[in-house]
């Protein structure tokens, strides 16, 4: 007797849902409103920063190429004269002595900011909590300091009569800081206010700086110390080649903040003695407000951004080879 085996059922394959894709607005449709919404909040601002920044720039270049003076504010018939002020701003020498300056101005800060900087860092990453916290907020406080309190106490301080300096100095026994003017000399002048500008620079850049350094891996160190390598050698080829980046943006950042420095200077000097205190930004105000020539101070403003973004371009450039040389 044969026994059948029944063979069990196949089953078959059950279809899948199919997942429609939303449709696409046709082209020119009307956008819904919740696609319209992230630009809506963003509107605000890029009209507030067209407004702030766009419109002024604008405003100045259109200046630059025309004859505008106190006459032409009032009335508004301002005549376009092409390259007439570029050609008188470029043939006046006080304007390339205060070109020379301004680079010079801006190359001791820049030094000193970053050489300070950078030391103040390292020092921050090797003391201990608690004294690490006592000079970051030092810095903090510092940074946050108004510019104009900072120059009025650094007038106080320098005063000829009732400034703390000179009598610390003739206390000391120097008796020719004895009511010395501070702001009557050229080289004294300058010297304050590379003093003070590097005082208030030094905050931001040494936090900075200090941010970057707690990225380095510890590993890195060890290695290096297990081969024997100075602390120069450590900071030159641990420490330096990784916080690279952070440091070339604080340089970038320095070297913009101190080529248009105005306000110490305004307050402090007004760009005297003489112009031993005057750069761009200064003899670009003084060129506007003292004899009413707005063309020329829109003039030297736009020199001063072009030399500005050249100094940076052809710092970027030299950093970029030198990463890819690197590599």
């Amino acid at each position: 007797m044969s026994t059948v085996r029944e063979h069990p059922a196949k089953r078959l394959p059950t279809a899948r849902p199919v997942r429609r894709r939303p449709a696409r607005p046709a082209p020119g449709a009307p956008r819904t409103p919740g696609r319209a919404w992230p630009y809506l909040l963003v509107a605000p601002t890029v009209l507030g920063m067209l407004y702030l920044l766009v419109y002024p720039l604008a405003r100045a270049v259109l200046i630059s190429f025309q004859d505008f003076r106190l006459r032409q504010l009032i009335r508004g018939d301002a005549e376009f004269v092409g390259l007439r002020n570029y050609r008188t701003l470029l043939g006046d020498a006080r304007f390339w002595e205060v070109v020379r300056r301004t680079f010079l101005f801006m190359a001791v800060n820049v030094v000193l900011i970053m050489v300070l900087a950078t030391l103040v860092a390292l020092v921050i990453e090797r003391l201990g909590r608690v004294g690490r916290t006592a000079v970051l907020s030092a810095l903090v406080l510092a940074w946050a300091m108004p510019v104009l309190a900072a120059t009025t106490v650094f007038q106080w301080l320098f005063h000829s009569e009732f400034g703390i300096v000179n009598w610390t100095l003739t206390s000391l026994g120097f008796e020719s800081f004895d009511r010395y003017p501070w702001f009557a000399h050229g080289p004294a002048a300058f010297t304050i206010l590379v003093v003070l500008i590097v005082w208030q620079s030094v905050p931001f850049a040494a936090v900075t700086l200090y941010s970057a350094l707690t990225t380095v891996p510890t590993e890195l160190y060890e290695s290096a110390r297990l081969d024997g390598a100075s602390a120069s050698r450590i900071f030159r080829s641990v420490t330096f080649p990784t916080i690279r980046p952070i440091f070339m943006l604080v340089f970038s950042l320095e070297v913009i903040w101190t080529f248009k420095a105005f306000v110490q200077i305004w307050v402090m000097t007004n760009g005297g003695p003489g112009d031993a205190t005057t750069i761009l930004p200064v003899y670009a105000v003084q060129t506007a407000l003292s004899s009413q020539r707005y063309d020329l101070g829109s003039a030297a403003s736009m020199v001063t951004v072009a030399l500005m973004a050249a100094v940076l371009v052809l710092y970027f450039r030299q950093m970029f080879r030198q990463e890819g040389e690197a590599q």
